[in-house]
């Protein structure tokens, strides 16, 4: 039987990353760098053992001083319940195997210890993902994958269950920017290392034509009224616990102790047959 091929290509994934910090726009791990302060702010438990996984680590060293910053490589740079919390930055898209990737860090969370996962959802450019799909069908008879699959929130929930999580939680975050063309949009997505990594990629350059025509189609089908053009991009947020005894846990079916009625101090009416 033969291997199913790998979603990224971790070398060019490696190569635009380096390409990036030359010169980065770093806004979207900016965006999520507040989200998870502002998430920790709201936690009643002081951290000292923290990773950050990200493939930008001065972003986050800053914030995080004594955390152990890890590269989001497939084997994870991580010791087992060596951790009371892992921020997981920016990376699950770009993961072959994400649910590989969750069940690494709850292996190296201590019990009770905190996971959360900032990742790019499912809107994500996805008005960029449909002008440049058209103009190529147009043009080339053809589609050849440009934009990486990113997972829906559901989806991307039902992750954590699957990697053995305690009280997980999804959450999504929707920014709306602009930008004078789409060939600006484009520049911001190198200057993230965000540009096509997928093993599945056009290996030979685009016919320029393909991308005049979805500059048009961006454009006719996206502008904000101003003038300028519309981009999405979905930040999902993932909560989960390592499980320990100390946590609240469900109770078994038919084992309540009050009727509902009786605590919503309202009249039961039987359903009729």
């Amino acid at each position: 039987m033969s291997e199913i091929p790998a979603l990224t290509d971790r070398l060019a994934l490696a190569r635009h990353r380096d390409r990036a910090r030359r010169s980065p726009a770093l806004f979207l791990h900016q965006e999520a760098l507040a989200d998870v302060q502002d998430r920790l702010a709201l936690v009643n438990k002081s951290f000292t053992a923290p990773a950050i996984v990200t493939p930008f680590p001065d972003l986050w060293e800053s914030a995080f001083p004594n955390a152990h910053l890890v590269s989001d490589d497939d084997v994870l740079d991580l010791t087992e319940s060596a951790h009371d919390l892992i921020v997981h930055a920016m990376t699950l898209h770009w993961a072959n195997d994400p649910v590989g990737q969750l069940i690494q860090c709850r292996r190296a969370l201590k019990p009770d210890g905190l996971l959360l996962v900032v990742a790019l959802g499912g809107q994500t450019l996805h008005e960029l993902r449909a002008a440049l799909g058209q103009a190529e069908i147009e043009i080339t008879g053809g589609l050849s994958p440009r934009i990486a699959p990113m997972g829906e929130i559901r989806d991307l929930g039902a992750l954590l269950q699957r990697a053995g999580l305690a009280l997980p939680v999804a959450d999504s975050a929707v920014l709306r920017t602009s930008y004078a063309t789409p060939l600006h949009l484009m520049h911001d997505l190198r200057a993230m290392g965000e540009t096509n990594a997928m093993t599945s990629r056009l290996r030979r350059a685009t016919r320029k034509s393909v991308f005049l025509r979805a500059m048009e189609l961006y454009a006719e089908a996206y502008s904000d009224g101003t003038g300028r053009i519309a981009a999405t991009f979905e930040l999902i947020t993932l909560t989960g616990w390592s499980p320990d005894s100390s946590q609240p846990q469900p109770l078994r079916p038919g084992s309540a102790a009050q009727r509902l009625a009786d605590a919503l101090n309202t009249v039961e009416t039987p359903l009729k047959d």
